[in-house]
């Protein structure tokens, strides 16, 4: 199973949209797929239509309490299951700062009941914190969606270092799959800067035995579409909601290059 966290610390660059459509997309590929919804916000569980009756399990129970990952788990199409959030996951990283091995406890939990997936995406928080550190020490990779503007290069490093730690500290095996720029602005000249710095930082890391010395920037670019800002709230992926929208293009062509990726 691939394990794949999709992070970024910084909010509105198109984050859970990527982890939704991208898992969405897999799916439709003929993959078996889990979507973890580890952000407080609990947008990727809203995106897709799902919510969490009172009495019902949730991410949150799964960290901080006795229930089962599948527990949590919701059908939400055909080869795609969520592992749903609410609000209450917020109050998880005070209840797990006191805990032994609380950078483990996502890890511990999948290895004790797998999901039946052949992709499962990770949905962290805007922020780098406990529950981002769980997802990056229960994930094999990691996937950034980054908007082309100047300053999220600079937030591009601090991300690296995290990874870089994550990597020396708590999973060896962790390392960067690459970047896939979203709200791109096809032929303005800052997104096509942006993207040659970018290609260019990833080509003279090759060797270097960092986490990202393989790692690429994905040739698709995910262009602004307002197809993709209408879908949640109709509960649905850009597939179901408008799967001729250049958004649905885009993630479709995404999904297909990440499987072509080792």
């Amino acid at each position: 199973m691939r394990t794949i966290a999709i992070m970024n610390q910084k909010g509105g660059v198109g984050k859970t949209t990527t982890a939704v459509n991208l898992a969405a997309g897999l799916a439709a590929a003929g993959r078996r797929v889990c979507l973890v919804d580890l952000d407080p916000q609990a947008h990727a569980t809203l995106h897709l239509g799902l919510d969490v009756a009172a009495g019902q399990p949730s991410i949150y129970q799964v960290l901080v309490g006795d229930a089962a990952f599948s527990e949590a788990c919701r059908p939400a199409g055909e080869r795609l299951v969520v592992a749903a959030s609410a609000i209450d996951l917020a109050a998880a990283e005070l209840e797990l700062a006191e805990r032994d091995r609380r950078e483990l406890v996502l890890r511990d939990k999948l290895q004790a009941d797998p999901p039946d997936a052949e992709y499962l995406l990770i949905d962290c928080p805007p922020s780098l914190g406990l529950l981002t550190l769980n997802a990056l020490a229960a994930a094999g990779e990691v996937l950034i969606p980054l908007q082309p503007q100047f300053l999220a290069l600079h937030g591009l490093g601090k991300l690296l270092e995290t990874i870089r730690a994550v990597a020396g500290r708590l999973n060896p095996r962790l390392r960067l799959t690459g970047v896939a720029f979203c709200m791109y602005d096809t032929g303005t000249r800052l997104a096509t800067e942006v993207r040659q710095d970018v290609e260019a930082f990833f080509q003279a890391a090759r060797g270097s035995g960092t986490p990202w010395a393989k790692a690429v920037a994905f040739r698709t670019r995910v262009r602004r579409n307002i197809r993709l800002a209408e879908a949640p709230s109709f509960g649905q992926s850009i597939f179901q909601y408008a799967r001729t929208s250049h958004g649905a293009e885009d993630y479709r062509a995404l999904a297909e290059e990440l499987l072509r990726t080792p």
